[in-house]
C-alpha cells in the first residue's frame, strides 16, 4: 500500500497515475463516434446513451455496420418489463453473416483472422476467407447428421482452431452453441448436455497442460452415460491419446466428419432473437444456471465494449486468456470478428515451459489487447522483470484485466513494467449474464491503481447503500437502472431462478451481487462478490479490501479473505496466504501481516487469524472460489467444485497452518 494516501482504506486515497494521451483519443473509436453523432465530449455522451437506450443500441449496431435480412420494426420493446425486453423486434439476421460471410467480397478476406498457438509450440493462421470455408464445411458435416436450427451442440474442447470452426459453424446452421470448461468433470459435462437437450458433442481425445497429456474424450464418454440425448460426437485428435475411448456408430473422427464437404454453405436465417447460446456459470447452490443469449445480444455488447472502450481496430490483435466455458471466450470471438480484427488463441498454460511464455507470444503475435487476470500478474511478478526485458511488447496498446479484484502493488508493477506508465491498464468487470462489462477502463478518463474509468457507455449503473440510495465514497451494491442489448434473456428452463437472481431486491433494478464503490474523483472499483461479504459488528467489508493489504506484503504472492461467524461480532476475517517462493511461514511473519491489516484497518477488524496455505482453489480462468475456502475451513460441503483447475486445493486450504 506503498502507493496510498497515508492511514487510507483500499481502494479510496490513491493517486492518479496515468492520463489520457490525446492523439490517442482524437484517434478512437469512440471519438469518431461521438463526431458522427454531434456529440461534444464523452459525459455528454454517456448521459445521452442512458438518457435514451433505444438511440444508442440502435447507432451501437450501425457503429459496428451491423446488418439484418429482414429490418427490424422496433429497437427494443420493454411491454413486458425491463427484466423481459425485446430488441431487434421484428428483425431477420444471423450473426455469422456479419461475422465472417459479409467479408468474403472485401479485403478482409485476406487478413488473419485467427492466430493459434499451442503449448508444443505449434503456429498456425487462419485468413477471414480461410476460417469462412472451414467453418462451411463443418457446417455442410453437421447438416449431413441431420442437425439444424434450434440444435443445442455442446462444445467441450481446448482452445484449438477446431473449436473455432465449430463453434461459429453451428451458428451457420441456426443451432445453438453449448460451450463447456475444457477442464470440467465428468459430472459438470453430463449436468450441463442434458440441461439443454444437446444433440451433439465436439470433443478430443485429450489436450496438452504443463507438458502432460490430459485425457477428454474419456472424460466426455463418462459424461455421456448421463446425457441420453446426445447422438453423435465428433472428435479432434489433438495429443494422440492411443487408449481414448471409441464408440461406433456414434463417434466420428474429425477428418471423417470433415472429408468432402463443400466449401459454401448457406446461412440460415434466424429471428434477431432466436436463441444463439446457452452458457452456464456456476452459482453457491443449486444446479449450475444457464444464461439464454441471442443473435443480437452477446455478440453486439461483446463487440460494442471492444470497439468503444478497448478501442479495437482491424488492424489490432486481441489475446484474452480463457477457455470457451467462460464467457470471455465466446465474447473474443464475437467481437474481434464482428470488427474485424484478429484473435488469438492459446491453447496451454501461460507460463510453460518458461516463466515467460506469455511475453513471448506477445512479441510473437504482435497482440496489441492483451487480457489477463490479477492473480496471473500476481504469480508472474514474483520472477521479476527479467522475462519481460527479453521480448519485444511494443505492440501492446492496453492490457485488459477480468477474473478478480486488484492490489495495488501489482497493479503498478503491470503498468510500470509492461506499460511503461504510459499505456491503460483496462479492468474490465461484468459476467456471462451482462456479455461484458458494466464498468470499464477507456481512453478518456484518468486512472488510479486499480480502477475503472467507469460505466461502459450504453450501461446505467450505479452503486447504492443498503436501503438502495446512490452512495459515494463508501462501498456499496452494484446496481443497472435500465437494461442493455446485451442482458441475458434468462436462465434457460428456469425463468423464476432469473428474477431471483437479480430482480428481487428493488423493483425494476438489475443487483449484480458485486460490492463496488465511487471515489471523490468519479473513479470506480469492484471488490468482489457481495456474496462473499465480511460483516464484523456491523462494518461491511469487500474481500479486497483486505487482500490488498496482505498482498502488499513483500513475502506474500497472494491471499484470500473470508467471513467466518462470531456470536458476537456477526463474523471474523480470517485470512489464507500463499507466499513467494524461498518465503517460509513463521509466526513473526504471521505477526508482520496481522500488525499490517490492523494498521489499515483498525483494531474492531483484527483478523481471527492468518493461515499459510501451499495454493487457494481457483478457476481456470484464475477467479478465487473463496465460497470454497470458507466451507473447507469450517468443515462444511463445498458445493460444486467443478469449474476448478485443481481440486487439490480444496485440501491445502484444510492444511493450511
Amino acid at each position: 500500500m506503498s502507493r496510498t494516501e497515508p492511514n487510507s482504506t483500499f481502494p479510496f486515497g490513491q493517486k492518479i497515475v496515468w492520463q489520457p494521451n490525446p492523439q490517442w483519443t482524437a484517434e478512437s473509436n469512440l471519438q469518431r463516434f461521438m463526431n458522427r453523432c454531434g456529440i461534444p465530449d464523452y459525459d455528454t455522451l454517456y448521459q445521452r446513451s442512458i438518457a435514451d437506450i433505444a438511440w444508442f443500441w440502435e447507432a451501437a449496431l450501425e457503429d459496428l455496420d451491423i446488418r439484418f435480412y429482414q429490418p427490424y420494426k422496433q429497437i427494443v420493446d420493454l411491454s413486458e418489463g425491463p427484466a423481459f425486453p425485446k430488441w431487434c423486434v421484428g428483425g431477420k439476421m444471423n450473426i455469422i453473416h456479419n461475422c465472417l460471410d459479409k467479408r468474403q467480397e472485401t479485403e478482409l478476406a485476406g487478413k488473419i483472422a485467427l492466430r493459434w498457438e499451442g503449448e508444443e509450440g505449434t503456429v498456425k493462421t487462419y485468413t477471414y476467407a480461410q476460417l469462412y470455408r472451414e467453418v462451411n464445411r463443418c457446417a455442410n458435416g453437421l447438416r449431413a447428421l441431420g442437425l439444424g436450427k434450434g440444435d443445442a451442440i455442446g462444445l467441450y474442447m481446448p482452445m484449438i482452431p477446431e473449436l473455432a470452426v465449430a463453434f461459429l459453424a453451428i451458428i451457420k446452421i441456426g443451432g445453438v452453441i453449448l460451450p463447456l470448461f475444457s477442464g470440467y468433470g465428468p459430472s459438470a459435462v453430463s449436468t450441463r448436455l442434458a440441461d439443454a437437450d444437446a444433440r451433439a458433442l465436439f470433443t478430443t481425445d485429450g489436450a496438452y497442460r504443463r507438458g502432460k497429456k490430459t485425457p477428454m474424450k474419456a472424460i466426455a464418454d463418462e459424461a455421456l452415460a448421463d446425457a441420453p440425448t446426445v447422438e453423435r460426437v465428433i472428435v479432434v485428435e489433438r495429443v494422440g491419446l492411443e487408449d481414448a475411448p471409441w464408440q461406433e456408430g456414434r463417434d466420428l473422427r474429425w477428418e471423417d466428419f470433415m472429408a468432402g464437404k463443400p466449401e459454401q454453405a448457406e446461412t440460415e436465417q434466424t429471428d434477431a432473437e432466436d436463441v444463439l447460446m446457452i452458457i452456464y456459470t456456476s452459482g453457491t447452490t443449486g444446479r449450475p444456471k444457464g444464461a439464454v443469449h441471442t443473435h443480437c445480444g452477446f455478440p453486439i455488447k461483446s463487440a460494442q465494449d471492444m470497439f468503444h472502450p478497448m478501442d479495437l481496430k482491424r488492424d489490432d490483435v486481441m489475446y484474452w486468456m480463457s477457455d470457451m466455458g467462460w464467457m470471455m471466450g465466446p465474447w473474443e470471438v464475437f467481437g474481434t470478428l464482428l470488427i474485424g480484427a484478429t484473435m488469438v488463441f492459446y491453447d496451454g498454460a501461460p507460463d510453460y515451459p518458461q516463466v515467460g511464455r506469455l511475453w513471448e507470444m506477445v512479441e510473437r503475435h504482435r497482440i496489441s489487447h492483451l487480457g489477463v487476470s490479477p492473480t496471473l500478474i500476481r504469480s508472474l511478478k514474483t520472477h521479476g522483470v527479467e522475462p519481460l526485458q527479453k521480448h519485444d511488447l511494443s505492440s501492446l496498446r492496453m492490457v485488459g484485466s477480468t477474473g478478480s479484484p486488484w492490489d495495488p502493488e501489482s497493479w503498478l508493477w503491470l503498468f510500470e513494467n509492461v506499460l511503461e506508465s504510459r499505456k491503460p491498464i483496462i479492468n474490465y468487470s461484468g459476467g456471462t449474464e451482462i456479455s461484458g462489462g458494466i464498468v470499464c477502463g477507456n481512453f478518456f478518463k484518468p486512472l488510479k491503481p486499480c480502477a475503472f474509468s467507469g460505466p461502459v457507455v450504453g450501461m446505467d449503473c450505479d452503486v447504492v447503500d443498503e436501503a438502495g440510495r446512490p452512495l459515494r465514497n463508501a462501498v456499496g451494491e452494484l446496481v443497472i437502472r435500465q437494461p442493455w442489448i446485451g442482458m441475458t434473456r434468462s436462465f434457460w428452463g428456469d425463468r423464476q431462478r432469473y428474477l431471483d437472481s437479480y430482480w428481487s431486491r428493488w423493483e425494476n433494478i438489475w443487483v449484480h451481487g458485486d460490492f463496488a464503490a465511487i471515489d471523490e474523483d468519479g473513479l470506480w472499483y469492484i471488490l468482489g462478490r457481495s456474496d462473499d461479504t465480511i460483516k464484523v459488528a456491523g462494518k461491511r467489508l469487500g474481500p479486497a479490501e483486505v487482500e490488498a493489504i496482505v498482498n502488499a506484503h513483500p513475502a506474500v504472492t497472494e491471499s484470500a479473505a473470508i467471513a467466518v461467524p462470531h456470536p458476537l461480532k456477526d463474523n471474523e476475517v480470517v485470512v489464507f496466504c500463499v507466499l513467494k517462493t524461498g518465503e517460509q511461514p513463521s509466526e513473526e511473519l504471521r505477526k508482520e501481516i496481522m500488525e499490517r491489516v490492523i494498521a489499515e484497518l483498525g483494531k474492531p477488524l483484527k483478523p481471527r487469524e492468518i493461515r499459510f496455505a501451499e495454493a487457494l482453489p481457483k478457476t481456470r480462468n484464475a477467479k478465487v472460489m473463496r465460497r470454497v475456502i470458507r466451507a473447507a475451513y469450517l468443515g462444511e460441503d463445498p458445493g460444486d467444485v467443478s469449474s476448478l483447475e485443481d481440486p487439490a486445493t480444496v485440501e491445502a486450504i484444510r492444511n493450511a497452518n
